[in-house]
């Protein structure tokens, strides 16, 4: 009896407005915390490469910054200037050669900037030792960080115009995708939050004016990202905590995004906005939110968080929950993941041909 599938749901291409995924395992942003001056070095073409070579269609940076203070730490990568923007294009013609999609996360860091990697504990950065005063949108604490200055009106503004002039050095370098980082306790999610936000002016108070700064800044990327390339948005979806953002918010948010028609795929995960969160951990967790935005709106949309089983990320595909996979820790532990879920699978993928001597070995997970 043969049991091989043909071709698992998960390995079935995906239109995205002029692109093609080959299938629907993303790379999703995970921060490496390993750039100089926001430059992407060896470290990161090796990094992205490898897992390019290993069979992803959707190949992402890491949370890119916008500007100095959107730092995350003094390590993350930026796409302000013109030695960052110069520093992407060999991983970008890399991942192009391995037929994968180059996609970059453009993020601002907002009230969590200035803070030491997480092997040094995730501290504040010191003054002395190339910290910076941070912003939000207002004076309110992340846990134990500094207090942020609240961002000015004309400083909101020069942030969305600081989006687009990124999304266009991302255009110029040969990105093909990319996602505006709206989530996870960073400056957009930040004011989103009525945790977090507690402005009077027209960021600030009703749910029109605490998204406004998303529609400014989708608006600003827009103008310099081509219509026929798509646009991503990353959400936290819930912010667990009584009082916060929630799903509910959320599926209006995304049906105002819906109707613009300026976005295409929403990356559906949550948290990070305050330390008392109480996240209901499991194998998929975040699905179901991607599941139900994808009803509620019709948007195409991404699961991320727990996702570790080729079987399990078959089924999301396939029971239509999510219309991309997004892999983070798992990605990372295992570079040639594509390769194995398909072996896995029992789909017959091509390898490339310099390491495929190595499919006679077991696949282990």
């Amino acid at each position: 009896m043969n049991n091989q599938i043909d071709k698992p749901n998960l390995f079935e291409p995906l239109l995205l407005r002029s692109l093609r995924a080959k299938n629907r395992i993303v790379l999703s942003p995970m921060c490496q915390y390993s750039a100089t001056n926001g430059i992407p070095d060896d470290w990161h073409l090796a990094a992205l490469g490898q897992r390019a070579v290993g069979g992803g269609g959707i190949i992402f940076t890491e949370a890119t910054a916008v500007e100095p203070r959107g730092l995350i730490s003094k390590h993350c990568l930026g796409i302000y200037n013109d030695k960052q923007q110069a520093g992407f294009e060999p991983i970008v013609n890399f991942i192009n050669k391995q037929d994968g999609l180059p996609a970059i996360q453009l993020a601002h860091a907002g009230r969590k900037a200035s803070t030491t990697p997480p092997w040094e504990g995730t501290h504040p950065l010191k003054n002395d030792f190339g910290g910076w005063k941070t912003r939000g949108p207002s004076q309110i604490s992340f846990g134990e960080l500094p207090l942020p200055e609240m961002l000015s009106i004309g400083e909101i503004e020069e942030l969305a115009i600081n989006f687009g002039a990124s999304a266009r050095r991302a255009r110029e370098v040969g990105f093909q995708i990319l996602e505006i980082h709206a989530a996870h306790g960073y400056l957009l999610h930040e004011f989103f939050s009525p945790l977090s936000n507690h402005r009077k002016d027209n960021y600030g108070g009703s749910f029109e004016n605490r998204t406004r700064i998303l529609h400014d800044v989708v608006s600003a990327v827009r103008s310099e990202w081509p219509s026929s390339l798509p646009l991503f948005v990353r959400l936290s979806c819930t912010d667990w905590v009584e009082g916060g953002w929630n799903l509910d918010q959320t599926i209006s948010l995304v049906n105002d995004l819906v109707k613009a028609k300026e976005v295409d795929v929403i990356d559906c995960s949550s948290g990070g906005i305050d330390p008392s969160q109480k996240i209901a951990l499991g194998a998929g967790y975040q699905v179901p939110f991607a599941n139900a935005v994808r009803q509620e709106t019709g948007i195409l949309t991404a699961a991320v968080g727990l996702i570790t089983e080729s079987h399990q990320a078959n089924e999301i595909v396939e029971s239509r929950q999510a219309d991309l996979v997004m892999f983070g820790r798992a990605y990372l532990a295992d570079p040639y993941l594509p390769l194995r879920f398909a072996a896995e699978l029992g789909f017959d993928i091509k390898w490339p041909n310099q390491i495929a001597r190595g499919r006679s070995a077991k696949v282990k997970k």
